[in-house]
């Protein structure tokens, strides 16, 4: 499916449409090159969650951790474009952080995808003409709470 979000608030009702579906044990994985809007998906999805403070980019502490009452399920939101190797995303404790929580990863690829699982929400984020589209893939598990 490809979703366009010709600007800041389409994208903003897309991360919101993307949090009211989310289930503990879900993972949003967010693919595309450099500035595609990962981080701003992100940041959406964070803010339909209900938290209302700033939204750092973990591109430098790889993972942020978002519990309630601040939000409305516990989130791990992760980028992983620093890791060199996926084994370096278990020697962090992924797998840890994960456990009761959504994953929100930006560059799931470096910490050896999630695409295989079926709570995963795979999005690829292009630039186009007019603002950005989104190629969305659904895992199994999503198939009853497509956007």
């Amino acid at each position: 499916m490809t979703i366009e979000l010709s600007n800041l608030a389409a994208m903003e009702q897309f991360g919101a449409d993307i949090a009211r579906r989310l289930k503990v044990g879900d993972v949003v994985a967010l693919t595309g090159g450099l500035g595609a809007g990962k981080t701003t998906l992100a940041r959406a999805i964070i803010r339909g969650l209900g938290y209302h403070g700033e939204v750092p980019s973990p591109t430098f502490t790889i993972i942020e951790t978002y519990d309630p009452p601040t939000v409305m399920i516990p989130l791990v939101h992760a980028d992983f474009y620093r890791l060199e190797d996926p084994s370096e995303a278990d020697e962090i404790g992924l797998d840890d952080y994960r456990h009761g929580a959504v994953l929100l990863a930006e560059w799931p690829d470096h910490a050896g995808g999630f695409g295989h699982e079926a709570a995963c929400l795979s999005i690829t984020l292009e630039t186009a003409d007019e603002g950005r589209i989104a190629i969305v893939e659904y895992g199994t598990d999503w198939v009853d709470r497509t956007l």
